[in-house]
């Protein structure tokens, strides 16, 4: 006996139907939805030597309300045709200076907009893959994590969606990591940079998160910081979605973190680079 096919095709449809919604309403939300109302937040600080911050979850942090994650439903906004256009992203990643057989992350990953471009320019030379060694990987006796990308999501779909780009595009070294809201679960003292793209303003444990990727950091290692900025009203991005450099100093600054470079020139976003306070790079003013 046949079997009516209509159930699976109306399920399909549903299912289209779903995501795609799901996208509509996070463009809704960064762009154009309504702003909560500032409610009163705890003044207590722990400070980053005293050990990881024992912090619950937030919704404001000094003095600004703490957005939403995005969701893996609208994941297909992060990899929009126009976004290089709106943002500059080419030119932003080459300001990473990033080098082969650097270890660096990509911290909220999503589907790897960011992650691919990045693996390629850190991957290590094809003469370090000699005796057999994996390309990507570094030959026998190098540092395991040199030439990687750590891809850090809190959400195992973001995560999912990133490994099948990584098939497409033929791309291996690139390690997914699955995030805690108050833990990116990365190695101590091994990283160069930790990319931030538009993700700090909606970390739930803020301090906790800071204290973790400057735990993670080498000496001369740096986070990149990527965030729309709030002094320009012309940005077409919710203000929640936004931060001021003075916010961000002020944030940092808390977290044990001095800024030592600054990039001013893309259309929409600051881009600014921080290293630990005991970092031997020096500190700068902004601009």
């Amino acid at each position: 006996m046949m079997l009516s096919k209509r159930p699976a095709a109306l399920g399909q449809r549903v299912a289209c139907l779903f995501i795609v919604c799901g996208t509509c309403l996070y463009s809704t939300l960064i762009l154009h939805g309504d702003e909560p109302k500032l409610s009163g937040e705890s003044s207590t600080m722990i400070q980053v030597e005293s050990g990881r911050p024992d912090e619950q979850a937030r919704r404001t942090y000094m003095g600004r309300i703490v957005a939403q994650p995005m969701s893996h439903l609208g994941a297909s906004w992060l990899v929009r045709p126009e976004r290089n256009d709106e943002e500059n992203a080419l030119e932003a990643l080459n300001e990473l200076n990033l080098e082969p057989g650097m270890t660096v992350v990509d911290l909220g990953c999503g589907n790897g907009y960011w992650t691919l471009p990045m693996a390629r320019k850190c991957a290590a030379p094809a003469e370090a893959d000699a005796n057999g060694t994996e390309p990507g990987r570094g030959a026998v006796g190098q540092d395991a994590l040199a030439g990687q990308v750590l891809a850090v999501d809190i959400q195992a779909e973001m995560l999912q969606k990133l490994r099948q780009n990584m098939l497409r595009a033929g791309v291996a070294n690139i390690q997914p990591v699955r995030g805690k809201v108050d833990d990116p679960q990365l190695p101590v003292g091994k990283v160069d940079l930790v990319l931030l793209v538009d993700v700090y303003h909606e970390f739930s444990h803020p301090q906790s998160m800071l204290w973790a990727i400057r735990r993670s950091l080498k000496p001369n290692g740096v986070i990149a910081l990527l965030e729309y900025r709030a002094e320009d009203p012309a940005v077409p991005i919710k203000p929640l979605h936004k931060m001021s450099k003075q916010q961000i100093m002020k944030e940092y600054a808390a977290s044990n973190l001095k800024l030592v470079r600054e990039y001013n020139d893309l259309p929409w976003q600051h881009l600014m680079f921080f290293a630990r306070d005991d970092s031997p790079l020096p500190e700068i003013a902004p601009e």
